[in-house]
């Protein structure tokens, strides 16, 4: 098979500014005998300018419809569920596989219509293993932001917390972190807040670390699965004032990590949960405390019950890294760059098969 065209598509999801694509990764596509389209997008945090620099044809943003049929549609986040039928070939993280709310709905728009979805986060290597996650710095904005709702509390008690600032650089994100946190420490008698992660060890929760640390909070409780072993609820989670859930939702369902009853106790600190993870609507779900996503409009939900004592928000954002958009896209394109190499192989290539037999199993259990 001849190296096809890989078609990148403009987002339409609001405030997403990743790129599954660089302009340097587009360069190698197009050294290997790729034709590279990029549609026109406002918000990406590449330019349109870059990639045309490098070889790449720019289209007008959402052509990716009227593409040939044989076209790889390349993208980041879901398509908007308007019912189009969806014949190409496409890559993107669809929410769909594990039967999340209106998964067969979506699902059947590819299958009717003879395309093919290769899930980004179905991309696996042979050990089961992702082949590219944004999993650190999935980690290291949710910390970032979790300490800036912390923050925010303690300087305006009661206050909704207003949209997030856009973010050119890791850099900017923390300088941002660390002069909320200087500004709050006085309400809180001058102490950095405790924080408690769990699934420490793995991509998510190192990312996570770091940005605590890169902003002088070392107060951490640092969990894995040993920790974790003996099952939920966790007492410790309450007594922190910030809560991270860095761990992967799987297909087994996991004890909860905390519950509203384990929250109702009279010495609870806790002010903050960021879930990272992010899949309230899961019956796998360990935070089973808030039904709701929130957004970077609306960075917290609040939980599903009353509780005395401080307030609780939740951050339930299933895009966290756009706030860290240029870094997370250069690591996150450079990981995906071997696979996306071998399209032209992707009918034996193990990659690529992998992901199409999880995509025809998932059809195969269509109702």
């Amino acid at each position: 098979m001849s190296p096809p065209v890989v078609h990148l598509r403009s987002e339409t999801k609001p405030l997403e500014r990743r790129s599954p694509l660089s302009p340097e990764t587009a360069k190698a596509l197009i050294d290997a005998g790729y034709t590279v389209r990029v549609e026109e997008s406002p918000d990406r945090i590449y330019k349109a300018a870059e990639f045309k620099a490098v070889g790449a044809e720019i289209v007008p943003a959402g052509s990716w419809v009227n593409a040939p049929v044989n076209d790889v549609i390349l993208g980041l986040k879901e398509i908007e569920a308007d019912g189009t039928p969806l014949p190409h070939t496409y890559i993107h993280f669809a929410h769909i596989f594990k039967k999340q709310h209106g998964w067969a709905t979506e699902l059947s728009r590819f299958s009717k219509a003879g395309g093919l979805l290769y899930d980004l986060e179905f991309l696996t290597d042979e050990t089961g293993r992702r082949v590219a996650s944004f999993g650190s710095w999935a980690g290291y904005a949710g910390t970032a932001l979790a300490l800036l709702s912390w923050a925010h509390q303690l300087l305006h008690p009661g206050v909704p917390q207003g949209p997030v600032p856009v973010f050119d650089s890791v850099t900017a994100l923390a300088d941002f972190v660390k002069s909320n946190l200087q500004a709050a420490l006085s309400a809180n008698n001058g102490e950095f807040p405790r924080l408690i992660i769990i699934g420490a060890l793995g991509r998510c929760g190192k990312g996570a670390i770091a940005a605590a640390e890169a902003v002088g909070v070392n107060n951490i409780l640092k969990w894995d699965m040993a920790e974790t072993s003996k099952g939920g609820p966790f007492p410790e989670i309450a007594s922190s004032d910030i809560f991270v859930n860095c761990v992967y939702l799987g297909a087994d369902k996991t004890p909860p990590f905390t519950t509203l009853e384990s929250l109702s106790g009279p010495e609870r600190r806790l002010r903050v949960i960021c879930d990272v993870s992010c899949d309230p609507n899961s019956d796998n779900n360990p935070i089973p405390v808030y039904s709701s996503y929130s957004s970077f409009e609306s960075p917290t939900v609040p939980v599903s019950g009353h509780l005395d004592g401080p307030e609780l928000r939740v951050i339930a954002i299933d895009h966290l890294p756009t706030m860290v958009a240029r870094e997370s896209s250069d690591e996150y394109s450079s990981l995906l760059l071997p696979s996306l190499l071998t399209l032209d192989r992707r009918d034996t290539e193990g990659v690529w098969k992998r992901a199409e037999q999880t995509y025809r199993e998932r059809v195969a259990e269509l109702p």
